[in-house]
C-alpha cells in the first residue's frame, strides 16, 4: 500500500542556509492568514501542501539517501519561525520529523529507502501515540497482534492525534505480543483506519488533534520498527522531540511580542497621566517591553543552545552527552513554556482594553501558549535538572526528556 501522489513535486532542500531561508519565506505567507484560520476554525490543508511542496519536511533525511541532514539547531529555528506566524500549523510536522527519527535509529536499510523516499517526494507522517483513559501517558494499549503469514493485525484507539487528519502516513505507537514498544507505519487510508476530526481544544484550533481509531488493520512486517530498543542504549530520541516542542513555545512567545509591539505603535493611545503624545512614549510601557524582550530573548538563547548540545551529543553519543543534550533541552523548554504563556497574556496588559475585542483574536497567542505546554509538565523537567546538577543523577531515557 502507498499514499496518494502529491498534487505538486516536493522541491529537495539541499542543506541549512537553504532550509532556513525556505523556512522564513513560509512563515511570512502563513502568517498573514493565521488569525483568520484560527477564528474559523479553517484546517490549513493548502498551507500544508505548500509546506509540503517547499522541501522543508524533508531537510532531515540523511545525505546518504537524498536529503540535507540539516543540523538540530536548524530544525529548531525552522520551527521557532513557524511557530511565531501560525503556532498550530507548526504543532502539526511536529510528530513527522519525530517518527522520521525513528526510522533513522531503527529503520533497516529497505525500509529507510523507502520511507525516506516518500518523505522527500513530500509525503508527510501524522502520528497516533497518546491515548485516553489509560493509568498514564506511557500505558499504551493499542496492540500489535501477529499473523501465520508473518504480518500483523492493529487494535486500539488514539487521542490527540495531531497531524493524522493530514498525513499520508501514520505511525502507531503500539505494543506487540512480548509488550515491548513498536511503531507501526499504517497508510492513512488503510482499511480499518478511521481519523476523527474531534479536537475542540481552546488554543491550536487547527491543529485537528483527534482520535484515530484502529480496527484490525492489516500491517505487513516490514512497517513495523522496534521503538524499545531507541530506549536501551544513549538516546536523543526524547530531546529531539522535546526540542521541538521548546521551538514551538518560543515562536508564540516572539511572534505575541511582535504583534504587542506592533499594536502599541500603531493603535494604543497613550495614558493619559503619562504627559506623553503616543503609547510608545510611555516609560511604564518601554519598561514592561524590556521585560518581555527579555524574557524571550532568553527563551530564544536557550532554545540555540541547547540545539547545539543536542548537535554535539549526536556527534560523539554516550551516556553522559545524551544526558547534557536532555538537560539543555529540559532547561529550554521550561523558560520557552514560562515565557509564551507570560507573553501572550502581557499582550494583553500592554495593548489595553481595544485589544481584548474578539475581532482582533489577539488571545489566540495565549490560547495556543496555554494549550501547547499542557503537553507535557515542565515541574518534571525542573525535577530532572535539579538531582541532575545536585547529585547528577542521569535523566531516564524516555521520548518525553
Amino acid at each position: 500500500m502507498t499514499a496518494p501522489a502529491r498534487p505538486v513535486p516536493a522541491h529537495v532542500i539541499t542543506d541549512d542556509a537553504e532550509a532556513l531561508a525556505v523556512a522564513a519565506e513560509l512563515a511570512e505567507e502563513f502568517r498573514a492568514g493565521a488569525a483568520g484560520r484560527d477564528a474559523g476554525r479553517q484546517l490549513p490543508h493548502a498551507e500544508l501542501e505548500r509546506l509540503s511542496a517547499s522541501g522543508l519536511l524533508g531537510v532531515t533525511v540523511p545525505r546518504g539517501h537524498g536529503g540535507a541532514q540539516v543540523r538540530t539547531t536548524t530544525l529548531a529555528e525552522v520551527f521557532r519561525l513557524l511557530a511565531s506566524a501560525d503556532a498550530s500549523l507548526s504543532q502539526i510536522p511536529q510528530s513527522h520529523f519525530v517518527y522520521l527519527n525513528v526510522l533513522r535509529r531503527q529503520g533497516d536499510t529497505a525500509q529507510q529507502k523507502f520511507f525516506f523516499g516518500e518523505v522527500l517526494a513530500g509525503r508527510r507522517f501524522g502520528n497516533a501515540q497518546s491515548e485516553a483513559g489509560t493509568r498514564h501517558v506511557q500505558d499504551i494499549r493499542t496492540r500489535l497482534r501477529p499473523t501465520a503469514d508473518g504480518s500483523y493485525l492493529l487494535s486500539g484507539v488514539k487521542h490527540y492525534a495531531t497531524g493524522a487528519l493530514f498525513a499520508d502516513w501514520i505511525p502507531v505507537l503500539a505494543r506487540g505480543g512480548d509488550d515491548a514498544l513498536h511503531v507501526a507505519y499504517v497508510p492513512r487510508d488503510a482499511p480499518g483506519v478511521q481519523v476523527v476530526d474531534d479536537w475542540d481544544g481552546m488554543g491550536q484550533r487547527t491543529t485537528a488533534s483527534g482520535t484515530v481509531r484502529l480496527t484490525d488493520v492489516e500491517v505487513p512486517a516490514d512497517r513495523v520498527l522496534p521503538h524499545h530498543l531507541t530506549f536501551q542504549g544513549p538516546q536523543l530520541h526524547g530531546a529531539v522531540a522535546q526540542l521541538l516542542h521548546a521551538a514551538i513555545d518560543t515562536g508564540i512567545a516572539s511572534g505575541a511580542l511582535a504583534e504587542a509591539v506592533a499594536f502599541v505603535r500603531s493603535k494604543s493611545r497613550p495614558w493619559f497621566e503619562s504627559g506623553f503624545e503616543t503609547a510608545a512614549e510611555d516609560p511604564l510601557l518601554i519598561q514592561r517591553f524590556g521585560e518581555l524582550t527579555i524574557r524571550v530573548r532568553t527563551a530564544e538563547a536557550l532554545l540555540a543552545e541547547a540545539a547545539r548540545t543536542v548537535d554535539t551529543a549526536e556527534a560523539a553519543l554516550t551516556d553522559d552527552s545524551a544526558a547534557e543534550a536532555s538537560i539543555a533541552v529540559a532547561a529550554a523548554k521550561v523558560v520557552a513554556a514560562e515565557a509564551a504563556v507570560e507573553t501572550g497574556s502581557a499582550l494583553f496588559e500592554v495593548a489595553g482594553t481595544r485589544a481584548a475585542l474578539d475581532g482582533l483574536n489577539l488571545h489566540r497567542h495565549w490560547r495556543d501558549a496555554r494549550t501547547h505546554t499542557l503537553h507535557d509538565p515542565v515541574r518534571w523537567k525542573v525535577q530532572h535538572i535539579g538531582r541532575y546538577v545536585l547529585n547528577g543523577v542521569r535523566p531516564p531515557r524516555h521520548g518525553l526528556l
